[in-house]
């Protein structure tokens, strides 16, 4: 029995010597937030201009998809809607010889005003006139509206086209390959020359300007951390050699990972494991799934 405790006893003390040689308090892998490019048309790639490794700036045009077919379909509603249009009326011509009965009409009313005061005309001829210029205007604004309707009638019939043309119009700007965030290409998937589907994955990219270390905590020192705080993180540089960054814990799980369904004791509870998100400014050394170890107790250096 005392040979057992003995035993029991020398393995718990190298347990702890081991703990307090690692010199840190959390370790884990790092990794970037990672976006996807798919194509947003349907064709030929024409043109794909990067390679796994360079380095993107957001906005930048990378490539395109065929779009022949869409340009000659845009051409082809331009024409329908010249055709539509060239039927309107043209309002000054039509009521061209109306305007002239019209100002015909108050010159001879005019004349009949004078005849009139010399008594040289009745005022039924006056009253004659009057009511001749007013039939005028009643055509002339008949006219306008007939000719009014009939032009927004053929405006409506546009419409339709001008929405398909808008349409073609977003189709040929999604046509365009468009980097939409600035980092480095990780995996190309296509390649020029190769047949394009709506959905389908163009490349991979992310911004490793930042990098984010995804490590793991035991739950004797999680009362130690918090979010915003500042750590040291380390990595490898040769051999015993470690190469230090300032990291800032920015997320911090809530729950253990691996949680025994039942935890009986203090020590059990210690062994517990949460995962924590250290957010690094990289130098261009940092890669993805690179390891590293988070150091807490001792002071981060700039």
């Amino acid at each position: 029995m005392r040979t057992i405790l003995l035993i029991g006893f020398i393995a718990l003390l190298c347990f702890s010597c081991k703990n307090n040689e690692l010199g840190y308090d959390a370790s884990g892998a790092f990794e970037a937030i990672e976006t996807v490019v798919s194509a947003e048309a349907s064709g030929t790639i024409k043109a794909l201009t990067l390679e796994e490794g360079q380095d993107l700036a957001a906005g930048a045009v990378v490539g395109y998809i065929d779009t022949t077919q869409l340009f000659l379909k845009k051409r082809q509603l331009e024409a329908q809607v010249r055709a539509v249009l060239s039927k309107r009326p043209n309002v000054a011509a039509e009521l061209a010889a109306l305007q002239e009965e019209l100002r015909h009409a108050k010159s001879e009313k005019e004349r009949l005003v004078n005849l009139v005061h010399a008594d040289a005309a009745t005022p039924k001829q006056l009253d004659d006139a009057e009511a001749q210029v007013n039939i005028i205007r009643k055509r002339i604004a008949a006219q306008q509206s007939s000719l009014g309707i009939t032009s927004a009638s053929l405006q409506e019939e546009t419409n339709p086209l001008y929405a398909q043309i808008e349409q073609l119009n977003d189709q040929l700007t999604k046509s365009k390959i468009i980097n939409p965030i600035k980092g480095t290409v990780l995996t190309k998937y296509v390649e020029a020359n190769e047949m394009a589907t709506v959905g389908k994955p163009l490349y991979r990219i992310a911004d490793i300007s930042t990098i984010i270390l995804r490590a793991y905590i035991g739950g004797e020192k999680f009362s130690n951390i918090k979010i915003g705080q500042q750590v040291r993180v380390q990595v490898d540089q040769g051999k015993d050699q470690f190469k230090d960054y300032v990291g800032i814990i920015e997320w911090i799980s809530d729950k253990a990972e691996f949680t025994p369904k039942t935890i009986q004791t203090k020590d059990e509870r210690a062994n517990l494991v949460y995962a924590l998100k250290i957010r690094v400014k990289n130098d261009g050394y940092l890669k993805i799934g690179m390891y590293g170890q988070v150091v807490l107790d001792q002071k981060t250096e700039h």
